[in-house]
């Protein structure tokens, strides 16, 4: 039998969540991403896709030299794909010490999150995966989804984007 976490093993969770995040923007909704995963923020750039690759994956792009690989959250997420626009960005992250871009429809900005605005994430159910949902913001009257960047990703698929910057 599952035990239910205790309340102060909630706080203690949330507690450690509190700090700076980058927020943005993706099909209307707000989501954040811990401001430490964040390595620079870039407007859009020629991505050069790569075959065989996920849907998900948009390509890589040469940033100063470096091959970087680049995904879609929207698609990753199963929204449905957007035109890019002059607000659409690339935000380059650091996932399980691999460099990521992240295509967004916008950057908002950056936020402190206290402890006292961040709720644990909702339970769907076990057929539904939320394990990449830190926790819920409330912040100003505004929900935003705080992600773990480094669990948006499964193993499995970081190594198939891994392959496809070394392509």
């Amino acid at each position: 039998m599952e035990q239910m976490e205790s309340v102060a093993e909630t706080e203690m969770k949330t507690g450690e969540m509190a700090g700076k995040y980058l927020t943005f923007v993706l099909q209307g909704e707000e989501y954040g991403i811990g401001i430490l995963k964040v390595r620079e923020i870039n407007g859009l750039m020629d991505i050069t896709p790569v075959p065989q690759t996920p849907d998900f994956v948009e390509g890589v792009i040469n940033l100063r030299g470096k091959v970087i690989p680049v995904v879609d959250l929207r698609l990753k997420f199963g929204m449905p794909k957007a035109d890019y626009t002059k607000e659409t960005c690339i935000i380059v992250v650091d996932v399980n010490s691999l460099l990521m871009g992240i295509v967004v429809d916008t950057v908002s900005e950056v936020l402190e999150v206290k402890e006292e605005e961040i709720e644990p994430p909702p339970n769907f159910g076990s057929k539904v995966h939320v394990d990449f949902i830190l926790g819920i913001g409330k912040i100003k009257d505004k929900v935003k989804i705080l992600l773990d960047i480094d669990k948006v990703l499964t193993s499995e698929e970081i190594e198939l984007v891994q392959q496809s910057a070394e392509k």
